[in-house]
């Protein structure tokens, strides 16, 4: 007995190729399906809750350095000098007072250190006091002395923290001149002799070269200086 189910024709090649062309065609078009719902955002691990916002507390002024004294002002100075003893500059008022900046590499500095001396020792109404701007073993300084030697104190500075009252060198030798009255009557750049520092004393009224100390108000009379 025959089967009642009728054959099935092949489909020729060209409509297979047909059909398969007309999925691809119905696929690319295909909206694409939306997406899975978005994750929900990452959750912050549990914090203390901020306290309210307030207004910043302003900062305490930060203190001011002292400015470098100025031709009439009156600088401070009270350092150890290599004897052991205390140079306070306002323990000299009376005198008219040579502050040098200087150091053993200076060749000028070295050069002026007589005539400073000579000033120092033989002018009753002058006295001097030599700043070694320099990183110096006391030793080493002592050594140095012992060839140059002076009349007039000397003292060893922190080149990371100068006097305050006075501008930090820049350049060598540095030399200020206060007045009886401890103000700055002059600033020197650069090497000074006597006859510079006498005249600048003698302009600002004090004692000319070869006048007794007594002239112009600013002899022995005043506070005494003392090495």
């Amino acid at each position: 007995m025959k089967s009642s189910l009728a054959p099935v024709r092949a489909l020729p090649l060209s409509a297979l190729a047909l059909a398969a062309a007309l999925s691809l065609s119905l696929a690319a078009c295909k909206r694409p399906a939306a997406p899975d719902a978005a994750p929900a955002p990452a959750q912050p691990s549990a914090t203390v809750p901020a306290p309210a916002q307030t207004a910043p507390t302003p900062a305490a002024p930060v203190e001011a350095a002292p400015a470098a004294a100025g031709i009439g002002d009156a600088p401070e100075l009270r350092i150890a000098t290599l004897d052991g003893k205390t140079y306070d500059l306002a323990a000299h008022r009376g005198k008219w007072v040579v502050v040098n900046f200087w150091a053993t590499w200076c060749a000028p500095c070295i050069k002026e250190m007589p005539e400073l001396s000579a000033l120092d020792a033989m002018r009753e109404h002058i006295e001097v006091i030599g700043l070694a701007y320099e990183e110096i073993d006391k030793a080493d300084m002592q050594a140095f002395l012992k060839q140059h030697p002076v009349s007039y104190p000397i003292a060893v500075l922190d080149v990371t923290d100068p006097p305050k009252s006075f501008d930090t060198p820049k350049g060598l030798p540095m030399t200020y001149l206060i007045g009886p009255d401890g103000k700055v009557v002059e600033k020197f750049l650069g090497p000074v002799d006597a006859k510079k520092l006498e005249d600048a004393i003698a302009k600002a009224g004090g004692p000319k070269p070869g006048e007794p100390a007594g002239a112009g108000g600013a002899g022995k009379g005043g506070a005494s200086g003392g090495h």
